[in-house]
């Protein structure tokens, strides 16, 4: 169904170290890049190594980066060890806790995640979830970028 997700960042700099971090701490890698120094329409896109990209950060005026409202975007990991790894790279780089790694009973019987919002306020996850899967379970995630 998706194709990809952008968004919005104020500082792409700062940006680009922590989704490089973050991301690649679930073997997600960048994809792309079109970084021109003092341009505003700088972007990177992170995906699969090899791949196209899953998720797209675009530099944008700072009134055009607020996060909406309930949203928030889940990066499949592959182990529990990798959502820890997740964790441990965003905050040193201006991310701030939302959840700390750990089972998520409500979220199913072995749901392991961690919750972070990143340097412009988007609220991001990695999970991994070997919950059995639910007759209705949706299609994404099996693509390695869930909304949820």
């Amino acid at each position: 169904m998706l194709h990809h997700v952008s968004l919005g960042v104020r500082a792409i700099d700062a940006s680009v170290a922590f989704y490089d971090a973050t991301l690649g701490a679930l073997g997600y890698v960048r994809v792309w890049s079109d970084l021109e120094p003092g341009t505003l329409d700088q972007a990177v896109g992170y995906g699969w190594p090899g791949g196209e990209d899953c998720l797209a950060l675009k530099q944008r005026q700072a009134a055009q980066c607020t996060p909406g409202a309930g949203f928030h975007l889940a990066f499949a990991a592959t182990d529990a060890s990798a959502v820890d790894a997740f964790h441990r790279a965003a905050l040193p780089r201006g991310g701030r806790c939302h959840g700390t790694p750990g089972l998520r009973p409500d979220y199913g019987d072995d749901y392991y995640a961690a919750f972070v919002i990143d340097p412009d306020g988007h609220h991001i996850e990695a999970v991994v979830d070997r919950t059995p899967p639910r007759e209705a379970a949706s299609p994404l995630r099996k693509t390695g970028l869930a909304v949820v």
